[in-house]
């Protein structure tokens, strides 16, 4: 049986998906950062995860933004391909719900219409958006809006096979040592392993939405996010890049089958906020 789903309850669910993600840290996020907080040696960056927590605090209490820029919408809609969308076109019913949700929620507007000649749109359309199609009849609906001191940070190297696993860590500690404080973290660190050019930054990109404290379901995907999580907090940049025991709070890698000649590496990181918000309707 088709399913039809009218495009305005994409309209209606990212409008206040973008205001939420905006004002209120993500669950995991959260978790992550006070477990951070309760871990870290050092006083200075104690300190400074302290009154990070504090303002994530006061920003869901008095619905002001956790982060001043807020961010470039990123938008997965994984649509079941037994939905039938009716009532518009679903490209501008997602971009809809974008603009109502920066007007409504009075976030900063911080597109430009085009990258050279750099006039804002002034309501931060249009989003980024990706589309999957996968079985069933529902739609999952994840908004990710980017902040770009972040996002600028962020890395794609085409390694050679013959680079291996110790190439592929090495390109992913330099990113992150390479990006230092502009990055704000302490950071979550987005990777994706393989594909091509293209594939290998949506996996990094998909990465940074997956919840802080899960895994790849892959043995020794899993065991490499472990390891570089250690070996990133071993650099002791910490909060703020002042020092400290927490420089990242976790490493996510996403993998995909590439070519025999290729080895592609995506570094996507994202400040201590990292906002995503998932629904299903």
């Amino acid at each position: 049986m088709v399913r039809s789903v009218n495009v305005e309850l994409l309209t209606d669910n990212i409008k206040e998906m973008c205001i939420q993600a905006n004002h209120y840290l993500a669950p995991d996020m959260d978790r992550a950062m006070k477990n951070a907080c309760e871990r870290e040696t050092k006083p200075l960056a104690k300190q400074i995860l302290g009154q990070l927590l504090e303002n994530l605090d006061i920003a869901g209490k008095d619905m002001i933004p956790i982060c001043q820029d807020t961010g470039m919408a990123v938008v997965f809609l994984k649509i079941g391909q037994d939905v039938h969308f009716e009532g518009g076109s679903v490209e501008e019913a997602v971009n809809e719900g974008v603009r109502r949700g920066y007007e409504e929620g009075y976030l900063r507007k911080s597109v430009v219409g085009d990258p050279l000649i750099r006039v804002n749109t002034k309501d931060n359309t249009p989003a980024i958006i990706h589309y999957e199609l996968v079985p069933g009849d529902q739609v999952e609906i994840t908004v990710a809006p980017k902040g770009f001191g972040s996002e600028n940070m962020s890395k794609i190297y085409m390694l050679k096979p013959a680079d291996g696993v110790e190439g592929v860590k090495d390109a992913i500690i330099n990113a992150v040592r390479e990006a230092g404080p502009n990055a704000c973290p302490p950071v979550v660190v987005g990777v994706g392993i393989g594909g091509t050019f293209e594939k290998a930054a949506i996996l990094a990109k998909k990465a940074l939405t997956r919840e802080v404290g899960t895994h790849s379901e892959l043995e020794h995907i899993k065991a490499l996010e472990e390891e570089l999580l250690a070996k990133i907090n071993g650099i002791g940049l910490g909060p703020a890049g002042l020092g400290g025991d927490t420089t990242a709070l976790a490493v996510n890698i996403n993998t995909y089958a590439t070519h025999i000649a290729g080895l592609p590496v995506a570094v996507n990181i994202c400040c201590h906020v990292n906002r995503h918000i998932v629904r299903t309707i």
